[in-house]
This record gives C-alpha cells, sequence and structure tokens, in this order.
C-alpha cells in the first residue's frame, strides 16, 4: 500500500529505470523504491536523518544514497526527465505573470550604507 507521499506505482514506473544499478559490493541492497520514499519523507518532512521511520530502512542508507545520486547527477536526471515529459504533455506552464504590486524591502535588503556619513554620524539613511 502506497503512503501518503509516497511514489506511487506510476511514477515508479517512470523514474525506475533512470536508476543506478544497485551496487555489486557488500550485502544485500535495499530497494531504491523504499529508499526513494525515505528520501521523500525525510525532505517532506524536514526531520533530522536519525528520525527516519523504520519501514524506509536504516536512516544511514537512505542518507548515503541521497548523497551519492546527488553526487552522480541521478537526481539531476530525474528532474530532467519530468521536466521534459511533463513540458511535452503540456503540463508545465513556462510563462510566469508578475502583477504590478508593489514590495518594499527594509533599508538594509537593498544595501543601504552602513558607515557612518557626515550628514549622519550613527550611519543610518
Amino acid at each position: 500500500m502506497v503512503q501518503r507521499g509516497e511514489i506511487t506505482d506510476r511514477a515508479w514506473q517512470e523514474i525506475e529505470p533512470l536508476l543506478p544499478e544497485y551496487g555489486q559490493s557488500g550485502g544485500q541492497w535495499r530497494d531504491h523504491r523504499t529508499v526513494v520514499n525515505g528520501i521523500l519523507w525525510k525532505l517532506r518532512t524536514g526531520s533530522p536523518w536519525r528520525d527516519l521511520p523504520e519501514r524506509y530502512g536504516p536512516w544511514q542508507t537512505c542518507f548515503d544514497r541521497f548523497n551519492r545520486w546527488r553526487r552522480d547527477g541521478t537526481w539531476d536526471r530525474l528532474l530532467a526527465h519530468a521536466q521534459t515529459k511533463s513540458d511535452a504533455v503540456g503540463e508545465v506552464e513556462w510563462e510566469v505573470s508578475v502583477d504590478e504590486t508593489l514590495i518594499r524591502a527594509h533599508q538594509h535588503a537593498a544595501g543601504a550604507r552602513s558607515e557612518p556619513s557626515e550628514e549622519d554620524p550613527k550611519g543610518g539613511s
């Protein structure tokens, strides 16, 4: 049973071929789908890796694979595939419209002077 926030069967069919082969050395590798679901849980909740629920396996496995796939470009390939596929079926809106609402930033956000001037010895603007 797919739990909230986990990869659906349809989505899994799309991404599984894009994932690296299982490792050859060491013992039994944890299923990629379980690990991906664990990584998604961690990213969705913002919880520490060590709080990963047991159903996703050891937190170290999810952490290691997340980092390994970041280094080898797996996440970039998955994102590019999702963007290309979604664009091909018209699910991506490439035009962004910004209205004319005025948004004011605090003076320090705009790079206000930080050194005192002759007119204002306290450094304000």
